[in-house]
Order: C-alpha cells, then sequence, then structure tokens
C-alpha cells in the first residue's frame, strides 16, 4: 500500500522557519519524484517544490525561490521541505506527492499519489 504521511507543520511568526518531512513507503522511491504543494482556503492548489532523489533534479515555485529548501534522505524514504523567512501569505496546508518520473515538474494532476496534508499558519 502506498503511503505518504507529512509532519512539521504548525503556528510560527512571519520570519521563523519549519521543517516538514514527507515519509513515502509501498513504491519504489528512487523511481519516483516527490512533491510539495500547498492550498490555501479558496485558493488553487500551488507547487511549491519537487525533487527526484536519484537524479537530484529540484525544482521550485516562484513565490518560494531562496526561502524553501528540498532535500531527500533515501535511506530513510523521506523528504524534507525546509521553510525559512515564513509570511503570512504562506499559510496553508501543505501536501506532499508522489509522480512516477525522473524530470519532476509543479503540475499537480501529474502526481498519482497524495499525502493528507499538514497545517502551516503563519502569523503577522
Amino acid at each position: 500500500e502506498v503511503q505518504l504521511v507529512e509532519s512539521g507543520g504548525g503556528l510560527v511568526q512571519a520570519g521563523g522557519s519549519l521543517r516538514l518531512s514527507c515519509a513515502a513507503s509501498g513504491f519504489s522511491f528512487d523511481d519516483y519524484a516527490i512533491g510539495w504543494f500547498r492550498q490555501a482556503p479558496g485558493k488553487e492548489r500551488e507547487g511549491v517544490s519537487c525533487i527526484n532523489s536519484r537524479t537530484g533534479i529540484t525544482v521550485y515555485g516562484d513565490s518560494v525561490k531562496g526561502r524553501f529548501s528540498i532535500s531527500s534522505d533515501n535511506a530513510k524514504n523521506t523528504v524534507y521541505l525546509q521553510m525559512n523567512s515564513l509570511k503570512p501569505e504562506d499559510t496553508a496546508v501543505y501536501y506532499c506527492a508522489a509522480e512516477r518520473t525522473a524530470y519532476p515538474g509543479l503540475l499537480p494532476w501529474t502526481y498519482e499519489y497524495w499525502g493528507q496534508g499538514t497545517q502551516v499558519s503563519v502569523s503577522s
């Protein structure tokens, strides 16, 4: 059974940091890209960042470039999203997702598997 479990969300003040984790199981981690997406109330789901651990390819959305960093620990089948210099507009439910591809992108409809999400709230 494929599982993606997010953790690490919470409430933080603007300018603060959080690290999200996405623990994956039930599929060949190296063959998949893992992406982070977020969705705020009343808004469309937005691609944040993605990575393929085998190719090392990473992609970042324009709104998070220079502030967020994605990494993977293949031994733990886990992908991390380090979020620094957080802003109130980063408030959303953050989801991780998996797509079988060596060349990841940030189009949510291409991802096959999704986690349940973790809430990130940034206060001003």
